[in-house]
């Protein structure tokens, strides 16, 4: 089975992830294919193992617990190096830290692996993710999907590769908390920022630390996404140290106009990017064709424009 995109290696179009069934053929989380315990599969640290019951069970199934050891039991602790929690809720961080000693190889973990059609994103239950990193100090991977009661304390981590926040209102305090991290091996950071109805409260001087990029030095791919004050975004970004050094840089996602694009040209040079993000934008013709011509070598992807009657981010309830 060949590997999917992967928004651990770059920017994946978020339809790719929150829609359609988590279970047809093609599923991918870190590079692995996505499948269920009792699955007969090659090498079973080959691909990304779903456990799909709460705590408690449903409705007479096993509880979580007792589905990880299921799990322990068919294929063993140290051929466990990626999961996925299709099930929600706040006390799963601490349910998995609590078991880290039964998963001494795991690697990355997608919490809230759920799709819109199943339970839109700003339902998603989440709790405290610190004591995930606390409890797992060679995790190289964390996807976080939904932000209702989200919580993250600063924390360094010597492993971390990639840090995802999806959700429709990303809150403040984890913005300053992530911005507050010492993740010196972290090389990808995806924020969706959301809107505020959905508690999505970050100020651009809240990004400060992360746009300094004294804490992320390793850091090559950033986002911003999903933000209705995109504009100011861009402006911020142009003139922070952390650009010179990005490979690819999203800004997709929000309310980009072209006072943002007009900032994003006037700044400190893009040329040197891989890649441009702005998909789901709200630039005129001729500023999308000025934004393409100054970065003739950069992969810039402005597909998506919104009608101007109407402005919203790609993701919020």
């Amino acid at each position: 089975m060949t590997a999917a995109p992967d928004p651990g290696e770059t920017f994946v179009h978020e339809d790719l992830y929150l829609y359609g069934d988590q279970w047809e053929p093609g599923q991918f989380f870190a590079g692995r294919p996505v499948v269920e315990p009792g699955e007969t599969v090659a090498d079973p640290s080959a691909v990304a193992w779903a456990l799909t019951n709460g705590l408690s069970g449903n409705e007479g199934e096993p509880g979580l617990e007792q589905e990880l050891r299921r799990l322990l039991d068919s294929v063993g602790g140290d051929a466990i190096e990626s999961l996925v929690l299709v099930h929600y809720g706040r006390d799963v961080p601490a349910f998995l830290a609590a078991n880290a000693a039964r998963l001494p190889r795991l690697r990355s973990v997608f919490l809230g692996f759920v799709s819109a059609e199943l339970m839109e994103i700003s339902w998603i239950e989440q709790g405290d993710v610190t004591p995930l990193l606390e409890a797992f100090p060679h995790l190289e991977r964390l996807d976080v999907r939904g932000s209702q009661g989200l919580t993250l304390r600063p924390v360094r981590h010597e492993r971390l590769r990639v840090l995802r926040f999806e959700c429709g209102g990303l809150p403040a305090e984890v913005v300053r908390a992530v911005g507050a991290c010492d993740l010196p091996a972290l090389e990808h950071l995806e924020l969706w920022l959301g809107v505020e109805n959905y508690g999505g409260n970050a100020t651009v001087a809240d990004l400060a630390p992360i746009l300094s990029g004294e804490r992320l030095p390793a850091l090559r791919r950033l986002g911003l996404c999903d933000s209705p004050a995109q504009d100011e975004i861009a402006a911020a970004v142009v003139a922070a140290p952390v650009v010179a050094r990005l490979e690819e840089l999203s800004l997709s996602m929000g309310e980009l106009t072209d006072a943002g694009a007009e900032a994003l040209l006037g700044g400190q040079p893009l040329t040197h990017l891989r890649r441009l993000d702005l998909h789901h934008h709200y630039l005129s013709g001729p500023m999308a064709a000025r934004i393409a011509a100054s970065l003739p070598d950069v992969d810039v992807d402005l597909s998506e424009r919104q009608p101007d009657y109407e402005r919203y981010v790609a993701v919020s309830e």
